[in-house]
């Protein structure tokens, strides 16, 4: 009988949804118009620019948070970041934002868009910019 508990509690450990490794989904594409509105509706939502430090700095969104996605220390800090928060993931045009999600994809971080147009299409299309 009670090899028949001990089978029973490791068949629910391993298929029971409450034991099971978190699996985050692959981060959403959105558009400009989309990410801005998804800033707007949530205070709490943090803007991830991985562009380097001296493209963030000619102009950003605000509030945002610059990870260059060039540094040697990028998949530290990604794998630091809050898993609780929902993150806007952007570069200058789509590429290098594109090659930073499939890194966050693997730090597990659950709630992420990714901004494929890039910052320069936030810019073209007249939202506001920080510098």
């Amino acid at each position: 009988m009670k090899l028949l508990s001990l089978l029973a509690v490791a068949f629910l450990s391993i298929t029971s949804p409450c034991f099971a490794d978190p699996i985050a989904a692959a981060p959403k594409n959105v558009t400009v118009s989309e990410a801005e509105k998804l800033i707007k509706s949530d205070p709490k939502i943090v803007v991830l620019d991985v562009r380097t430090p001296d493209e963030f700095k000619a102009g950003h969104i605000a509030g945002a948070k610059n990870i260059d996605f060039n540094g040697d220390d990028f998949e530290k800090q990604i794998a630091a970041l809050d898993k609780g928060k929902t993150y806007v993931v952007h570069c200058a045009a789509g590429g290098r934002s594109a090659q930073a999600c499939k890194i966050i994809e693997q730090v597990k971080l659950p709630s992420v868009y990714h901004m494929n147009e890039g910052f320069k299409a936030w810019e073209k299309s007249g939202k506001p910019v920080e510098k």
